[in-house]
């Protein structure tokens, strides 16, 4: 049911990713089915590495600390013909409902970020990591990549552990994250509210309110 516009775009996306050294299920075949535009993969055969974490809370801390690890493969790499976050970014945020002040405000605090150009994923979840065998990983759904601020995945993955009741995962996957990449957690912080505001419009009303208590987050003390 997905638009023409988005699976091509999706395919695009991870073709281009498939040229770094990172491990993605290559595309073999984009075609119309019945009418159905679809995107044939690589078959990775393993776990979610979520699935793994729910299956051995025991090791909990260690698969967290490989989850960090593979983002901060991610973001190492650069791929200059994927869009650019605050692009991506500030169209979400003008295609919102939010009130225009809020609006506003928003797009003044997107235009305030440092530049960067690291790989973002865009959707930054353990469900995305698939463990294999042999103990390597692949990293899948690259629908939304970008290059950006890597901070903006980091703010992403937060609100996905939140959003499915893990807060205590969120909050030892921030300081995690922070203790290892040498960055300030405020900074991380100061993301909350414009990745809220550009969450797709695809939660039920209990999230949507959940994501709008974070939009109008006015700033980390």
């Amino acid at each position: 049911s997905y638009p023409k516009a988005d699976v091509l775009n999706e395919a695009l996306n991870s073709a281009r990713v498939e040229e770094t050294d990172l491990r993605v299920p290559k595309i073999l075949e984009v075609s119309c089915l019945d009418g159905k535009w679809a995107i044939r993969k690589e078959y990775i055969e393993g776990t979610p590495l979520d699935v793994l974490i729910k299956q051995h809370p025991e090791r909990e801390d260690e698969y967290l600390s490989l989850f960090v690890d593979i983002q901060m493969e991610i973001n190492s790499k650069r791929v200059p013909m994927l869009p650019r976050l605050k692009d991506k970014m500030h169209a979400r945020i003008s295609a919102s409902g939010y009130p225009q002040a809020v609006r506003y405000d928003l797009h003044m605090r997107v235009d305030g970020l440092p530049k960067h150009n690291k790989l973002c994923h865009g959707d930054l979840s353990p469900s995305n990591v698939i463990m294999t065998a042999d103990g390597g990983h692949y990293i899948i759904d690259w629908a939304h990549a970008t290059q950006g601020n890597a901070s903006a995945d980091t703010a992403r993955a937060y609100l996905n552990f939140i959003l499915q009741g893990q807060d205590e995962i969120a909050e030892k996957y921030l300081k995690l994250y922070c203790e290892k990449t040498g960055t300030d957690i405020r900074y991380v912080q100061g993301f909350l509210p414009i990745v809220a505001a550009t969450y797709p419009k695809r939660h039920h009303e209990k999230e949507a309110e959940f994501l709008s208590r974070w939009v109008n987050v006015v700033d980390w003390q």
